[in-house]
């Protein structure tokens, strides 16, 4: 492999490991933050009629989740293309 290929290779981890981090931390803060830490503030808020902090820890949580799994497909799908290794 030319010095060119293993940098470029290096470069689309770095960025594809970056992504992954910044929405785990989201995912994190999300679930652990606004279910456990932040739910007495949030359960000042009603959504629906629930309390936030609880709706987050029900369903929000996993509402974000489900998001973050969609933005990483496209954000890897344009990567893919940048560096040249979709499948299409």
């Amino acid at each position: 492999m030319s010095q060119l290929n293993e940098e470029r290779a290096r470069e689309y981890w770095r960025r594809n490991i970056t992504l992954v981090i910044k929405l785990l931390l989201i995912w994190s803060v999300v679930s652990f933050g606004c279910g456990i830490v932040f739910v007495d503030a949030l359960n000042e808020i009603r959504l629906g009629g629930y309390k936030l902090g609880f709706w987050f820890a029900q369903q929000g949580s996993i509402y974000v989740f489900v998001a973050l799994i969609f933005y990483y497909a496209r954000k890897m799908a344009a990567l893919d293309r940048e560096f040249g290794v979709d499948d299409e």
